[in-house]
């Protein structure tokens, strides 16, 4: 190689670094906190969005007790015993608190000490991307050129405190695939929300991210701003009550509704996703738990519970609660090598688990997504997808006549119990948020 093209090397090196031109892990200490402005200079013009903002998890990507709990006590714990973990567990905050990890603030202050690394997701890290690197987009592969330059969706706005311009990117939904697609160290897709929404029917259709979790209303972007059309930064999602409500539609049917008391109900569930643009659940799919659970109560009041039918499909033991152990790796991290595990679902017994398993390097279920080294089967309700799941019910001896009522119920956890009780995670995170339900009836004579 010759000396001119060193320095030709050499002067692009320059201009990439100087114009912002990193991306991922490479980005890592390439800039400083103070070319960031902080979310409430914001909030002097663009009041809507920032209490918007402040109320959604983007404003807390940091700060939220199972993040941090998970990030310290696990995450950073397992580096610490196993140095090849510092890179990607150092990543973590590439997209939890991109300018703590661009300012090579890591491992970050804990929220406790109010640094900058609380900001999160703030407004400065989205509206600074110009652009991504390399194709898909994970890992937080997205450039950031922070300036007195705002970039944004909408063209010819004026603002009294900053530059602004439209980028394209802004209106596509790759946009959010740079942290809502993840692959792991043994590369393994993690998080694949928006490569999802990709593989399914509304990117067809062109109806990307934003349209479901930034609706668009009638609206000021700013204080001096003319009315329009403004995207909500709502950022609604798993966390979100109100947005996982209905996401499932459910009905079911009996066989027959007349059915004698020595005979046998059949029952059929039907489960859609007529919604989400990605499957359910998504994201953080190794701690998210949601399941399906039937009851029966005859004319006397009595209730029975009443398990799932198998369909025998490969790894269908993963998705039907049982009592077994699991999660075995968190041993590592909180140094207990005699740790056993705790139980794996912490649902009833019989229940169908809508989840994807993910497995260590020994074959066991881990919730963590950096130790998995392989996944399961993917028993997910995607897009527009319909899944029936059917019960089969011999009647117990002495069951009086009359009605028997059911109810199916679909019902949503953000992390599993067993494994937020072992590590002290505040119960909201395992507070039982209803999806749907559905109800039928059959007439038992002798």
């Amino acid at each position: 190689m010759g000396r001119l093209t060193l320095i030709i090397l050499f002067i692009y090196g320059l201009f990439c670094t100087a114009t912002g031109q990193l991306a991922g892990d490479e980005a890592k200490g390439s800039k400083k906190y103070e070319q960031y402005e902080k979310p409430e200079t914001c909030a002097s013009c663009h009041t809507d969005i920032y209490q918007q903002w402040t109320q959604a998890m983007m404003s807390q990507a940091y700060t939220h007790h199972w993040d941090e709990i998970e990030y310290f006590d696990l995450a950073v714990a397992h580096a610490a015993v196993n140095p090849d973990l510092k890179g990607p567990v150092d990543g973590c905050n590439g997209c939890h608190t991109p300018l703590a990890f661009m300012a090579g603030d890591v491992t970050p202050p804990r929220p406790a000490e109010n640094s900058r690394a609380n900001e999160s997701v703030s407004c400065e890290v989205c509206h600074t991307i110009t652009g991504f690197k390399g194709e898909p987009n994970f890992n937080f592969n997205f450039i950031s050129e922070p300036g007195r330059t705002k970039y944004g969706a909408k063209e010819g706005l004026v603002s009294p405190h900053h530059n602004t311009k439209f980028l394209g990117i802004y209106e596509e939904a790759k946009f959010c695939g740079s942290c809502h697609n993840e692959k792991n160290p043994f590369g393994i897709w993690v998080k694949s929300t928006q490569l999802e929404w990709e593989d399914g029917p509304y990117s067809k259709q062109g109806v990307a991210c934003h349209q479901c979790h930034m609706p668009k209303a009638l609206g000021r972007n700013a204080k001096m701003a003319q009315e329009d059309l403004v995207a909500q930064h709502l950022f609604h999602g798993a966390h979100d009550p109100g947005k996982v409500a209905g996401a499932i539609e459910i009905r079911m049917h009996p066989e027959e509704r007349e059915v004698s008391y020595d005979g046998t109900v059949a029952l059929k569930i039907q489960l859609f996703n007529g919604k989400a643009g990605h499957k359910i659940p998504t994201g953080s799919v190794e701690d998210r738990i949601m399941w399906l659970h039937v009851t029966a109560t005859d004319a006397n009041g009595k209730e029975y519970h009443l398990p799932v039918d198998k369909k025998g499909f490969e790894g269908e033991e993963y998705t039907i609660a049982a009592d077994e152990l699991a999660y075995i790796d968190m041993g590592i991290p909180k140094k207990d090598p005699a740790f056993k595990g705790v139980q794996r679902d912490g649902v009833p017994v019989g229940d169908r688990i809508f989840r994807m398993p993910y497995f260590d390097p020994n074959g066991v279920m881990t919730i963590m997504q950096w130790n998995t080294k392989s996944q399961g089967v993917d028993y997910r309700i995607g897009p527009r997808e319909t899944k029936i799941e059917t019960i089969t019910w011999e009647l117990p001896d002495n069951i009086p006549e009359g009605k028997v009522t059911f109810r199916a119920e679909l019902n949503y956890m953000r992390l599993v119990k067993p494994v937020a009780d072992y590590l002290n995670v505040p119960a909201d995170e395992t507070e039982i948020v209803p999806v749907n339900f559905a109800t039928t009836w059959v007439e038992i004579y002798e």
